[in-house]
């Protein structure tokens, strides 16, 4: 009788982050290791959830990444390798291709990571994309720079958030940026800025089909959030609105086109302002950051880390089955504040279900039955945390650690 050995999930982490997937992986009887940075030794894990920790300088490095980890597969043997953050997306890819084990490898996940691959695939498949080009050739830019009018946002191909990116406009400006990038310039790109409103489908994908997706749109665009210092806020799309029969189809050609067999996607849209058509602008095979699982939570009812752990371990441990979902809204509303430990007592309403507990960060996360009643609260709201609470400060043009 062959010898069996319990699921040995490895969970890479360049950020802290994912403490319900793990938690879930031990409740499912896996046996859980953490790789994560050395300057995340310290962090609040879940340490009951997890087997060995390592730690490296950092998670960037592919071939040290890909070293380090075959070092451990000497006396480990991997089932599953996860990628809990954004950055680390094709770093797992590669471990996969590396120790040839199933999942998302290197050619998918640049459809998952790499804003240019992203596009060149959405338009080659008939979804409508913002004017690109890649930072390459410079007289193709100039004849891009002539067909699309300034504003452009120059965009770094493989960050995440809106880390790095530049709305750009002019020419002169362009130029600059651009010598300023030196041989990084053709990890980049330039895109049309369209004005408009933005959404995010968030959605559990099972053996290729969505199971479930649920819709919010941003109160501001991320990109001047970070880049003009607002306020993030985002609420749930009132079911029934004509825009949500659209985003849902749009997303679930997306994940169709882009070949996500199994797993949880963030994907974002927008609507432009000046032709009301929707276009894509970039999706993860990732759980949204900015606390969006419990924003999902707050109107589904389920949390999305504890699901995709489930999703990870299906056909391995059991099937996956979709829990009972609720039919809720919620909206969040999240600053970086002024106070060291921000004081939100104040916001006493019986529809708060979360409260951010984080340094120089207040956030809040109402649900309700009343799609109103949840915009009505997260509006008010981002007008008493401008005044309270608000700070801002330049955004990075690459992570931080």
């Amino acid at each position: 009788m062959a010898e069996t050995h319990p699921i040995t999930v490895l969970c890479m982490a360049s950020y802290f982050k994912g403490s319900e997937f793990m938690q879930e992986c031990k409740r499912q009887g896996s046996r859980v290791i953490l790789l994560t940075k050395e300057k995340l030794l310290d962090a609040n894990w879940p340490r009951d959830a997890i087997d060995e920790i390592h730690a490296m300088p950092d998670l960037y490095n592919h071939e040290h990444v890909i070293n380090g980890v075959s070092f451990l597969a000497r006396t480990h043997i991997f089932d599953i390798i996860v990628a809990l953050d954004d950055f680390d997306v094709e770093t797992a890819a590669k471990l996969r291709e590396h120790l040839r084990i199933p999942g998302m490898g290197d050619t998918t996940a640049r459809y998952f990571r790499d804003k240019l691959a992203m596009r060149a695939r959405a338009k080659d498949r008939g979804i409508r994309v913002p004017e690109f080009i890649q930072v390459l050739n410079h007289d193709n830019l100039k004849k891009f720079m002539k067909r699309i009018p300034a504003p452009w946002v120059l965009k770094p191909r493989s960050q995440a958030s809106a880390i790095g990116i530049k709305k750009i406009e002019t020419a002169e400006q362009l130029w600059q940026a651009i010598e300023t990038l030196g041989d990084q310039q053709s990890f980049n790109l330039l895109e049309q800025f369209v004005p408009g409103d933005i959404y995010h489908v968030d959605s559990i994908v099972y053996e290729r089909k969505v199971l479930f997706a649920d819709v919010h749109k941003y109160t501001d665009p991320p990109m001047s959030v970070v880049h003009e210092g607002g306020i993030f806020a985002s609420c749930s799309l009132e079911r029934g609105s004509p825009e949500e029969p659209v985003l849902r189809s749009l997303n679930k050609q997306v994940i169709t086109e882009f070949g996500l067999a199994q797993g949880i996607s963030h994907t974002e849209f927008i609507q432009g302002r000046d032709d009301g058509e929707f276009y894509f602008l970039e999706t993860a095979a990732r759980v949204g950051g900015a606390h969006i699982a419990e924003l999902v939570e707050a109107s589904a009812g389920i949390n999305l880390w504890a699901e995709w752990a489930k999703l990870e371990l299906a056909g391995k441990v059991k099937p996956y089955r979709l829990p009972e979902l609720r039919q809720d809204y919620a909206g969040i509303v999240i600053t970086l504040a002024r106070q060291e430990s921000p004081d939100t007592t104040a916001y006493d309403d019986p529809e708060i279900v979360w409260r951010l507990n984080k340094r120089h960060h207040a956030g809040l996360i109402v649900g309700s039955d009343s799609w109103q009643r949840v915009n009505s609260l997260i509006g008010s709201y981002t007008e008493r945390f401008r005044k309270d609470f608000h700070a801002s400060m330049p955004v990075p043009d690459r992570p931080s650690d």
